[in-house]
């Protein structure tokens, strides 16, 4: 079984660390520390307690603690942590300001206009700013004192099967040199079978995606599409921004093909969160969204509120946006999917910490009930499916279920679109539109008509270090740690027509689209070319898993502990 270590130095925050052995056998394991997989198992313990039941509840994070891989805005809704934490004042909640300005703002290069009304589904009246983390990390707690057991540092990356169905996951072999051969250290990864498995991965989790696959699970969905937030915490001077002030940007510098904007979020202790989120269906191959950053705080209305103040924090995430139409079946024999993983995010507010976790609580039920019934098949928690279609998720989600695949062909037309989906409840006048996977929208050098991105912003992608950072000084402020001796976790797909297509074509987008410069186009003195991996710098935001063209980066979970360490994000 697993033991609590008393030693003080193998104790890791919000978990425990956790003895090798073959097999350990749970009740619930839940893969995840996130919003979602916590309060699955705070309401499942919740639930339990009422019930009378005993039953073992197991959460893997592969996080060197919870909350070092949780980045968000984030903005919160707080209504459904009374629904999670009954018992507890909402005081206590470690939100940071409540909401007291909300403007959306429209920006050129030199000027901002504030639009004077709330685009639908904006309005954050009531809401709170937030650093995730640190709502993660409270939650752990409130988790632990429940009984829920907690191990950090711990990657999983493998589903177990019995008869072809899902009966746990393994924890990944350490102890491997870069070419997979075992060292002096080499240790075995932990069998962990569970009579329901939780996949809380978060946004394009590995597992869940072996998952979907396997059961094709995503039959009749809509493709998943995506989108990349890079973000930036600062300290400023206090009469810069005052905490609960929030302004959401539209406009420069993205133009008619890029979707998304910029968020600039008030919060206590003269600190500040800025960042910039962008749909990975944009087309240009050399669209670089951490350096757009940068150029979006050199614009008057953001420099003004950075000035005199210092970077604390830099990091990055993907988003699932696809909507209603691109969730896909959450449910197979002794396993359900919940929060990012799911798809569970609200457009175009871009919300989903609230829905993750209503998805882990309406999970926790289902669990329950099936365990009660001593039935944990396909049928039996089909119920979770049945409660999220009765839901706050669904009445929150299906209305927009359009929004976003409107916007493929551009802001116009995506403006047109939403128009007519404010009027006629959602379906437009074309009924379901249909999404393309991120990794096709991508041209080719050839096929790009209009002006690259490095010609668009001429003379402007020169960092100052004080305003703006080139990406190794953002990676340092991420505190991003990777053990030397493993498998490379990012791993290329038919490496010879990765050259002949995603580099002589495509001009290796790689190099572009990753926040954290863990690729690097090298030519060789002959003219070879080659993308290099520093795989030590991944954010785990998995863009290159999403946006690859022809899909020829796989992103796979690398040690467990390994990966940034955020502290307030």
């Amino acid at each position: 079984m697993f033991n609590k270590q008393l030693q003080n130095n193998n104790i890791k925050p919000g978990g425990y660390r956790m003895n090798y052995t073959d097999t350990i056998l749970t009740d619930i394991l839940i893969i995840g520390g996130g919003p979602s997989g916590l309060a699955t198992s705070i309401h499942l313990a919740d639930i339990f307690k009422q019930r009378g039941q005993n039953k073992r509840i197991l959460l893997l994070e592969k996080g060197r603690s919870i909350g070092s891989h949780i980045l968000s805005g984030a903005v919160i809704k707080p209504s459904v942590f009374k629904e999670l934490l009954p018992d507890v004042d909402i005081s206590e909640i470690p939100f940071n300001a409540k909401v007291t300005k909300d403007r959306t703002i429209f920006l050129t290069e030199n000027s901002a206009f504030t639009i004077p009304f709330h685009m639908p589904y904006m309005n954050n009246n009531g809401n709170y700013t937030a650093s995730l983390g640190q709502i993660c990390k409270y939650l752990a707690v409130k988790a632990e004192e429940k009984g829920v057991e907690i191990y950090t540092g711990f990657a999983v990356d493998e589903i177990l099967y019995n008869d072809g169905k899902v009966i746990g996951a393994k924890t990944k072999d350490t102890g491997l040199d870069q070419n997979g051969h075992q060292l002096e250290n080499f240790q075995a990864g932990t069998r962990v079978e569970a009579k329901i498995t939780i996949f809380a991965e978060g946004t394009r989790g590995s597992l869940a995606k072996m998952l979907i696959k396997k059961f094709n699970l995503d039959r009749d969905r809509n493709e998943q599409v995506y989108s990349l937030g890079c973000k930036e915490l600062w300290s400023v001077p206090p009469a810069n921004i005052e905490a609960g002030q929030i302004y959401h940007t539209l406009g420069y510098p993205l133009n008619n093909d890029e979707f998304g904007g910029g968020f600039i979020y008030g919060l206590n202790d003269n600190k500040v969160s800025v960042g910039l989120v962008v749909g990975l269906d944009y087309k240009d191959p050399t669209f670089d969204i951490h350096d757009a950053l940068q150029i979006w705080k050199s614009t008057p209305f953001v420099s003004k509120i950075l000035k005199g103040g210092k970077l604390v924090e830099y990091g990055a995430k993907t988003l699932p946006e696809g909507g209603h139409y691109a969730i896909p079946k959450l449910f197979t024999d002794n396993a359900l999917i919940v929060g990012d993983s799911a798809g569970l995010v609200a457009m175009p507010s871009l919300k989903g910490i609230h829905l993750a976790i209503r998805s882990g609580m309406l999970a926790a039920l289902t669990i329950a009930d099936a365990l009660s019934k001593n039935d944990t098949s396909e049928k039996s928690l089909q119920q979770y499916e049945e409660l999220l279609n009765n839901s706050a998720i669904y009445k929150e989600m299906y209305p927009v279920r359009n929004f976003r695949q409107g916007f493929a062909k551009g802001l116009i037309v995506g403006g047109l679109h939403f128009g007519t989906q404010l009027i006629t409840g959602g379906a437009g006048f074309f009924g379901r539109l249909r999404s393309h996977a991120d990794y096709t929208t991508t041209l080719k050098l050839s096929e790009l008509k209009k002006k690259p991105f490095k010609e668009r912003f001429k003379g402007k992608l020169e960092f100052d270090k004080v305003l703006t950072f080139d990406k190794s000084t953002d990676v340092y402020h991420s505190g991003v740690f990777h053990d030397e001796q493993q498998v490379v976790h990012l791993q290329i797909n038919d490496k010879e027509n990765f050259n002949a297509i995603n580099i002589e074509q495509y001009g290796a987008p790689e190099q572009f689209f990753c926040s954290s410069e863990v690729y690097e186009l090298h030519t060789d003195k002959a003219g070879r070319k080659e993308l290099r991996i520093h795989a030590e710098n991944c954010m785990h935001c998995k863009t290159c898993d999403i946006k690859s063209p022809g899909e020829r980066i796989t992103w796979v979970v690398p040690n467990g502990g390994n990966g940034p360490d955020f502290q307030n994000m």
